[in-house]
C-alpha cells in the first residue's frame, strides 16, 4: 500500500518549506534531502509566506519558539491553505508553557492543517486546550494498556480538526477521524537522538507534498518509514557504535529506503 507513495516522493522531489527549530534544523534539512525532497528553511516573516507560495508542502515546528516567528507561521499557514498546499504542525512542548500552548491553539484556529504530529502529552494538550507537558519529551506514552483510549483520542481530535492526527509512542497511531493505523515500527534507540520527532514531521510533510490527495496514507507511510529506518539503523550497529553512529545510520537508512523495503517492512493494523 505504501510503496507507491514513497515512489511518488522519489519521483516528484517536492520542495518542502520547514519553519523548524534551531536544535534540529540541519538534521531536518538533510532528512528531507535523503528522502527525496528539497528543503528550504526560511523563517523571516517578511519573506516566509512568499517562500511557502513556491513550495509543495509546509511544516511548522514550535521547538524553539519565539515571538518573532509566530506571525510568519500564521501567514505561511494561511498562504498554504489558499494555495492548497499541505501543512504539517509539530506542536513541540505544547503544554510546557503558556506561550507554546497559546501559539499552538492559535495556529489550530487560523490554519487548516493536513497533519498534526505530536506525542501523547502534546496531543492531549491541544485536544483539551491546556496541558502540563514538562520539557519537549512526553512522559506519557502509548502503551498496550491505554491503546484503546489513545485510539479514541486521536480519532476524536482528527474529526474535530479535520486534520490527520499522528500520535507517536511505543505504538504510533495515525487517524483521519474514522480509521486508525496502529503502527509498530521503530526502535527505542531513536529516543537517544535529538530531533527524530522533528525529522518525522518533515518526512510527513514530504510524503503529504508528494501525495496531497492521500493525507492519511501519506502520514502513515511516513511514520512506518521512519520507524523502519530506525530498525535498519539499529541492525547496522557494531560493538563500538553508539548514538552518534546510530544518528548517521538512521539518515543513511532513509536515503537508501526503497518502496519495496517499505512495503515489506511496514508493520501496522487498521482499527
Amino acid at each position: 500500500m505504501f510503496a507507491p507513495l514513497l515512489q511518488n516522493l522519489r519521483d516528484r522531489r517536492p520542495l518542502v518549506h520547514a519553519i523548524t527549530n534551531y536544535v534540529t534544523a540541519n538534521d531536518c534539512a538533510n532528512l528531507l534531502l535523503a528522502c527525496g525532497a528539497s528543503p528550504i528553511m526560511a523563517d523571516e516573516p517578511d519573506e516566509a509566506p512568499e517562500i511557502t507560495a513556491r513550495a509543495a508542502g509546509l511544516v511548522l515546528n514550535l521547538g524553539t519558539l519565539h515571538r518573532g516567528t509566530i506571525p510568519g507561521m500564521v501567514a505561511c499557514g494561511k498562504t498554504a491553505n489558499a494555495r492548497g498546499i499541505p501543512v504539517v504542525l509539530d506542536p513541540v512542548g505544547a503544554g510546557a508553557s503558556r506561550l507554546r500552548t497559546e501559539t499552538a491553539l492559535r495556529l489550530l484556529r487560523d490554519v487548516q492543517f493536513s497533519v498534526i504530529r505530536g506525542n501523547l502529552s502534546e496531543i492531549e494538550t491541544l485536544a483539551r486546550g491546556h496541558g502540563t507537558t514538562y520539557g519537549v519529551d512526553s512522559a506519557d506514552r502509548v502503551t498496550p494498556g491505554n491503546l484503546d483510549a489513545c485510539c479514541a483520542l486521536v480519532r476524536a481530535f482528527a474529526r474535530r480538526t479535520g486534520a490527520v492526527v499522528a500520535l507517536s509512542g511505543a505504538v504510533d497511531l495515525v487517524s483521519d477521524g474514522e480509521r486508525v493505523y496502529c503502527i509498530r515500527n521503530g526502535h527505542p534507540m531513536m529516543g537517544l537522538v535529538t530531533g527524530t520527532g522533528c525529522q518525522l514531521s518533515c518526512l510527513a510533510g514530504a510524503f503529504a507534498a508528494a501525495n496531497p490527495d492521500r493525507p492519511l496514507e501519506a502520514a502513515a507511510a511516513a511514520v512506518c518509514a521512519m520507524g523502519l529506518c530506525g530498525e535498519i539503523a539499529h541492525d547496522r550497529l557494531g560493538p563500538l557504535d553508539g548514538s552518534g553512529s546510530y544518528r548517521t545510520y538512521l539518515m543513511d537508512a532513509v536515503c537508501r529506503l526503497t518502496p519495496e523495503q517499505l512495503e515489506k517492512g511496514a508493520r501496522y493494523e487498521l482499527r
